[in-house]
C-alpha cells in the first residue's frame, strides 16, 4: 500500500562505495539512488532525522568488515551502502502483512533486524544467528530521504520529542539497557555501583540515567574536565582516565618490573573508584565498549561475582587479560549486542516518561554527514548524541 503522496523513483542518499573506503569525510557522498522497494512485512520511511553512531565509521573505512563485499557474497546486487542505524520519520508505504503501523504514523526506528521469523513475528533476540544491524550489516539505512525497515523496528515517536531528539538515542540507549538489564542475575539494582566507560558518549549518557533510574550508583570514566561536569549533571560520580598511565594489555608477569608497575596503576584506579563512591566497594557491573585499552582493567576492578559486559571495541578488538582475576574471583565476562524488541519498548517507555533523556548534543545538516563521523572518530564531538537533519519536517525549535 502506498501513500497518496507520490513516492519518487529516486532519492538523495549519503552513500559509501568500495572505491571510496577510508576516513568518513571522504567516504560519504550524497548521490541519487533508487528508492527501495517495499516487501512483505516492510515499511518505507521518510526520514526526518538520523543519528550518528560508530558503525558509520566502520562502514566508511570498510573495516573491520567490508559490508558491501559481505552482502555481495550473499547475492546482493547493489554496489553502494547507505549507512545509518538510528532514525525518526513518517511511514509513507507499507508492504503486505503490515498491521502494526499505518501510513502517516510518526515513528522511531530501532536497528535490530531478525530475518529468522515465523510469519510476521520477529525472533526477539540479537543472539539468533540471522540477527543483523540495520544500516550496517543491511543496506538502506537512515542517511537517505527514504529508508526501508521492518514494521517490528517501528516504535511510536513520543510527542514531547523533536524529530532530532527522537532520532538520536535508540541504538545507544537500548544497547545500554540490554547490558544493564538483560543478563540476570547481573541486572542493576538499588545500591549497585556500576562503572561506565565513556560516560559522556551516547552509550554512557544513557547508561548513567538507566543506572540511576533503577537505584544504582553510576561511576563514569571520562577524558576531560568538561565531560566530567556533563556526567555529574546526569547524576554520576566521575573518574578522569587521563590521570592514569597503564592503559592497554598487561605485560607478561615474568617481566617483574613492568608487571608490578602496571599492577600498581590498576590498583590505584581501583582505589580511585572507592574514593569517588565514598566506600570500599567495587563495581558489581562494568559497562565495557573500548576493548583493548580497558578490558584488563575492567576485569581487575570488577567486584568478585560481578560482571564485565561488553558491546564493542572502539580501541581495538584483540584483548589480553589475566584470567586469574576471572576464575579465582568468579567474575563473569559477557558479550552483549544491541537489544530485544521488548527491551526497546521498555526503553521507549522510560524516554516517553522522561526518566531517560535523549541527550542531543549537536545537529548537523545532510551534507555534513562525513564531517560529523570524522569528529566522532577523533572523539572530538560534544558530549551526548549527534544527529543529522534530513527531511523537510525536521526543522525544530530544539536545535
Amino acid at each position: 500500500m502506498l501513500d497518496s503522496t507520490r513516492i519518487p523513483d529516486s532519492m538523495r542518499a549519503a552513500v559509501i562505495r568500495r572505491e571510496r573506503y577510508g576516513e568518513p569525510d571522504g567516504a560519504f557522498l550524497i548521490e541519487r539512488v533508487p528508492v527501495p522497494v517495499v516487501g512483505p512485512g516492510q515499511v518505507l520511511l521518510e526520514v526526518m532525522a538520523a543519528g550518528v553512531n560508530y558503525n558509520g565509521i566502520w562502514a566508511a573505512r570498510g573495516e573491520p568488515v567490508d559490508v558491501i563485499a559481505a552482502r555481495t557474497r550473499r547475492g546482493a546486487t547493489e554496489t553502494y551502502h547507505t549507512a545509518g542505524s538510528d532514525a525518526a520519520g513518517i511511514v509513507r508505504a507499507v508492504g503486505p502483512g503490515v498491521t502494526r503501523v499505518a501510513i502517516g504514523d510518526e515513528v522511531v526506528v530501532s536497528c535490530g533486524q531478525y530475518p529468522a521469523r515465523a510469519g510476521n513475528e520477529a525472533v526477539d533476540a540479537m543472539s539468533t544467528a540471522s540477527a543483523e544491524i540495520w544500516g550496517y550489516e543491511t543496506n538502506h539505512g537512515a542517511f537517505a530521504e527514504y529508508s526501508l525497515v521492518y514494521e517490528y523496528q517501528c516504535h511510536a515517536k513520543p510527542a514531547s520529542l523533536s524529530w532530532e531528539q527522537a532520532a538520536c538515542f535508540l541504538l545507544t540507549a537500548a544497547t545500554a539497557y540490554h547490558q544493564l538489564r538483560g543478563w540476570p542475575p547481573h541486572v542493576v539494582e538499588a545500591g549497585d555501583p556500576v562503572l561506565i566507560w565513556g560516560g559522556a558518549g551516547g552509550l554512557g549518557s544513557a547508561a548513567i540515567q538507566i543506572v540511576r533510574h533503577f537505584g544504582g550508583l553510576p561511576v563514569a570514566v571520562v577524558s576531560s574536565d568538561a565531560r566530567a561536569e556533563y556526567c555529574r549533571q546526569l547524576g554520576a560520580v566521575v573518574l578522569n582516565r587521563r590521570g592514569f598511565g597503564h592503559w592497554g594489555p598487561p605485560p607478561d608477569p615474568r617481566e617483574k618490573a613492568a608487571w608490578e608497575s602496571w599492577m600498581s596503576e590498576v590498583r590505584r584506579f581501583g582505589i580511585a573508584i572507592w574514593d569517588v563512591l565514598g566506600a570500599r566497594r567495587a563495581p558489581r557491573i562494568v559497562l565495557e565498549h573500548p576493548g583493548s585499552d580497558t578490558m584488563a582493567t575492567s576485569l581487575y576492578v570488577c567486584a568478585s561475582d560481578g560482571m564485565v559486559v561488553t558491546c564493542g571495541a572502539t580501541s581495538g578488538y584483540t584483548v589480553s587479560v589475566d584470567v586469574r582475576f576471572l576464575w579465582m574471583r568468579q567474575k563473569r565476562l559477557q558479550g552483549s549486542h544491541f537489544a530485544s524488541i521488548a527491551e526497546c519498548d521498555a526503553l521507549m517507555d522510560l524516554v516517553a516518561s522522561r526518566a531517560v533523556k535523549p541527550c542531543l548534543a549537536r545537529i548537523f545538516e545532510f551534507d555534513e554527514i562525513g564531517y560529523a563521523h570524522r569528529l566522532m572518530a577523533a572523539n572530538d564531538h560534544p558530549p551526548g548524541n549527534v544527529v543529522i537533519r534530513i527531511g523537510l519536517g525536521s526543522h525544530s525549535p530544539h536545535r
